[in-house]
């Protein structure tokens, strides 16, 4: 395998594409999810976040690895180790260092580190050591700063709110100072989107159409000149995320729009080939309508493939 994931991720940003991000909340979403990227030829990662093993049933970092080696496609997706909070949405405290060295022993190609409810001094010490370990393991490490909201229990305060208040907005001289300190390779920045609930009646319900500051992202862009990351991609609208893509966001992470598609349809029919069928035909539509991917794969990988 000759390029790794932060290669592939570099690739993208340079020829203008977005790497898609899927979660995989339940076991079986998996398959579905790599069958579409194959068949739209498109690369994509496969990532699961904390949260999904102890609010769904991703079952935890080996169930999730075993899963991805039954369908692995090198070709065309990676695996990523998304959220591992410092603090995380319950404000409990994470002992994450053991879970990132798993991640790491275990064969992800990416990990993630979210110190983002810390401060910024303490986001910094705390992502300097991730990413020294992912470094010295020869895979890239991404990070947070700001605050993407929704996983939070309770509500939300109005989105409109949020969006014109700025609040949770990455600053431009933070994000500037922290990439300079941290030296990760990707960084996940808040410029409107929202993260899906993830518990009580919240988690079914159709997620807000949020929007992007686009000019906000171009400043975050020019102060990191790095890959930027855009969490809570579902529901984001279209035109904000396209222009997004062209302004520095070169990873979107989908989780929402075919978790649901895989609940509604397991719910209605209790049949998890249907679910994962589903699953299949909204990765699809995502690649090809949404984000318009199909036939990119090779732009990614370069004279390498």
């Amino acid at each position: 395998m000759s390029l790794n994931s932060a290669d592939l991720m570099n690739n993208a940003n340079q020829a203008g594409l977005v790497v898609p991000a899927f979660n995989i909340p339940y076991l079986p979403m998996m398959e579905p999810v790599i069958q579409a990227l194959m068949d739209e030829d498109t690369f994509g990662l496969v990532e699961t976040a904390r949260l999904e093993w102890f609010k769904f049933e991703a079952q935890g970092l080996q169930a999730i690895a075993e899963e991805f080696a039954r369908w692995e496609q090198p070709d065309y997706v990676r695996l990523h180790l998304d959220h591992v909070p410092v603090i995380d949405e319950d404000d409990v405290e994470v002992d994450y260092l053991p879970i990132i060295k798993e991640a790491i022993d275990l064969g992800y190609e990416s990990v993630m580190i979210d110190g983002s409810r810390l401060s910024l001094f303490d986001n910094i010490a705390a992502t300097k050591e991730v990413v020294a370990l992912a470094h010295t393991a020869g895979i890239p490490c991404e990070a947070e700063l700001g605050a993407v909201l929704g996983h939070e229990s309770g509500p939300l305060p109005p989105y409109e709110e949020l969006y014109i208040s700025g609040q949770g907005f990455t600053d431009v001289e933070e994000a500037k100072q922290f990439v300079a300190e941290t030296d990760c390779d990707w960084l996940s920045v808040a410029v409107g989107s929202v993260h899906g609930a993830v518990s009580g009646v919240l988690k079914d319900q159709k997620k807000l159409e949020a929007r992007l500051h686009i000019e906000h992202l171009q400043k975050l862009h020019g102060a990191t000149n790095i890959p930027l990351v855009l969490h809570g991609g579902s529901g984001v609208q279209r035109r904000y995320l396209m222009e997004a893509i062209q302004n520095g966001i070169s990873k979107v992470n989908i989780g929402t729009e075919i978790r649901q598609a895989y609940e509604q349809a397991l719910r209605g029919s209790n049949d998890v080939q249907k679910a994962q069928q589903a699953c299949y035909q909204r990765t699809r539509w995502l690649l090809k309508d949404y984000f318009e991917l199909s036939g990119s794969r090779d732009q990614v990988f370069g004279d390498s493939h």
